[in-house]
């Protein structure tokens, strides 16, 4: 299992306004919560860890929630 870079995980704060990409383009929001634990999310399961953490944001344009790793978002 890869482990996600702790420069990564460091770099995204919460609070952060970010972006990321989906399959309907690009995505703003911003991050309200680092999650090192199991989340069920709209009927997903993430399941970071305190070594490999991901990221609660939440749409600016849709309001929705969804988990990502910190190298899928970037500063936006």
């Amino acid at each position: 299992m890869a482990k996600t870079s702790t420069a990564a995980a460091r770099a995204v704060r919460v609070g952060d306004h970010v972006a990321w990409d989906s399959p309907q383009g690009e995505v703003e929001g911003r991050v309200e919560r680092k999650l090192t634990r199991k989340t069920r999310i709209k009927g997903h399961v993430a399941t970071p860890t305190k070594d490999d953490p991901q990221f609660l944001v939440r749409s600016d344009k849709t309001g929705a929630a969804a988990a990502h790793k910190p190298e899928g978002l970037r500063k936006a």
